[in-house]
């Protein structure tokens, strides 16, 4: 299958070739760009030569339309709401990793985002793309909105419990570390390396656009109304997600049961993967994969469950994942091109 990629100068969009170019059922055949058109992909990141020598090309939308069978958005948010219904009507399938379609109530994307919304007809086409949870709705879907970095590593840490009812929803905390790739590959002062190494930072406290996503799945799964609370931090490293995440019980359990029941809820998924009981997996240790690795725990004492919840941000948060959706879509193996072994150290 012939695919393009739209936003192709970005880390996603640079992960994304990374995983196509040894793909086994997909052919990269368009590379997209609005900055950086004209210029080789080579030339934004000599670590591709000699791999591809593909042109980044200009986004005119006619042209583009004719140029591969599937798309992905690696674009900022803001950009693909205004492109991706062209795709819809021409029923051509489209993976969007900005978080442009994944709010379905479109006044929460105004209120979030800063930005005027898709229209409600291409929203209400769009099918939220987390394959361990939603691989049903996916194998059936044409547009995607692949999920946020931190709604992927805390969304697969709760959902069994959820699922299970066994978790005060209200009481869910969310504490996150991201790596600095997160906030894209555009230079700001917030990302300089003088502001970054040697320090750790909270940033949008109670504002972060992931809020109304993680809120939106959780009410998914509870049919209530929910609130969370979600911290993020910017850590002083490239890549990574370890989400810890907190939650009063609604009955008694041992560390032991919650394992069990994590075990079971995820025992077909291969890119979920459960470290034994006092062990706590790290950000190392699902480097350049799209592994999510859990570590969970009980607090007999205060009956507070604990997980511990990492990601590679740029392949399960993001790349991964949507190669990840293409082959649900596709109906191809859900692994191909996937079966990455972790970089360590």
């Amino acid at each position: 299958m012939k695919v393009g990629i739209i936003g192709a100068n970005g880390y996603s969009g640079a992960e994304l070739i990374r995983i196509l170019m040894q793909h086994p059922e997909a052919e990269l055949s368009f590379l997209g760009s609005h900055s950086t058109s004209g210029t080789l992909i080579t030339e934004q990141y000599p670590h591709l030569q000699g791999i591809t020598e593909n042109r980044l090309e200009e986004m005119n939308i006619d042209d583009i339309l004719e140029s591969a069978e599937l798309f992905f958005f690696a674009t900022p948010s803001g950009v693909a709401k205004d492109l991706v219904h062209r795709f819809v009507e021409e029923e051509i399938p489209c993976i969007d990793l900005s978080g442009d379609h994944r709010l379905k109530d479109s006044r929460l994307y105004d209120k979030w985002y800063k930005y005027s919304p898709a229209s409600a007809s291409v929203l209400q086409k769009s099918t939220y793309g987390l394959p361990e949870l939603f691989r049903k709705e996916i194998k059936h879907a044409s547009l995607i909105a692949n999920p946020g970095c931190y709604p992927t590593a805390t969304l697969i840490g709760l959902a069994p419990l959820l699922k299970a009812k066994l978790i005060h929803v209200n009481s869910i905390i969310i504490d996150g570390k991201s790596g600095v790739t997160g906030a894209g590959r555009k230079v700001s002062m917030g990302t300089h390396y003088c502001e970054v190494n040697e320090n750790v930072r909270a940033y949008k406290l109670g504002n972060h656009q992931h809020i109304p996503e993680m809120e939106q799945v959780i009410q998914t799964y509870t049919n209530s109304d929910t609130t969370i609370t979600f911290t993020p931090h910017l850590v002083p490293m490239s890549r990574g997600i370890l989400c810890t995440i907190y939650g009063d019980l609604t009955q008694s359990l041992t560390t032991k049961d919650a394992l069990d029941l994590y075990h079971e809820f995820y025992r077909q998924e291969y890119f979920v993967r459960i470290r034994q009981e006092n062990q706590w997996p790290s950000t190392k240790e699902v480097y350049g994969s799209n592994y999510c690795d859990l570590g969970i725990t009980v607090d007999e004492r205060t009956n507070r469950i604990i997980i511990v919840s990492v990601i590679d941000n740029v392949m399960k948060g993001a790349s991964g994942q949507a190669i990840q959706n293409m082959n649900i879509m596709n109906g191809w193996n859900e692994q191909a091109g996937l079966k990455i072994t972790p970089v360590y150290p």
